[in-house]
């Protein structure tokens, strides 16, 4: 029944395919890349989104001569830092597991990079030795990028000193 033409084109027929199959994989990662968020050879690549705040309706203007930090702080009110922190809650838990960011709890006096397991940028890594003080974090909500250049952190920052003020005092309330 099969004789040796009929066995060479079976054979035939399974190595075309499995060459089209490879042809077909390598044109496919050449189009697209599916890795770990970095480029081939360990550099960051660009953010694919940026969370909007609102940052760009604000005037831009520097803030007049206000109260200072400390002052806003000891004023500050947690449950309105609570509802400014639902733009927080996209990225970061608050109850003690990790999501895109670390979890929160804790956060103010706890130092810089020390929850176990997250993937840290180089840039919070270089100063773990640090803690997370108000004003490092009040620092740090107003502009990420500007307080840390190098961060994996995509927030455009909270421009509104009392809005910082209240987010702080509601982190402090977190166990």
């Amino acid at each position: 029944m099969f004789d040796t033409m009929t066995m060479t084109k079976a054979v035939g027929a399974i190595c075309g395919s499995l060459l089209v199959f490879m042809l077909a994989g390598w044109a496919g990662t050449s189009l697209y890349h599916v890795g770990g968020g970095h480029g081939e050879h360990g550099e960051e690549m660009a953010q694919a989104y940026v969370i909007e705040t609102g940052a760009e309706e604000a005037t831009g203007e520097a803030e007049e001569a206000g109260p200072d930090f400390a002052t806003l702080l000891a004023s500050a009110d947690p449950a309105a830092g609570e509802k400014v922190f639902a733009k927080c809650k996209s990225c970061h838990k608050i109850d003690g597991g990790d999501a895109t960011g670390p979890h929160l709890n804790g956060v103010v006096g706890r130092a810089k990079a020390a929850v176990d397991g997250f993937a840290y940028s180089e840039a919070i890594v270089a100063v773990k030795d640090q803690a997370w003080t108000p004003e490092n974090l009040n620092g740090f909500l107003e502009s990420p990028k500007g307080y840390m250049p190098g961060t994996k952190m995509a927030f455009a920052g909270l421009p509104k000193a009392e809005d910082r003020a209240n987010v702080i005092a509601y982190l402090q309330t977190l166990p």
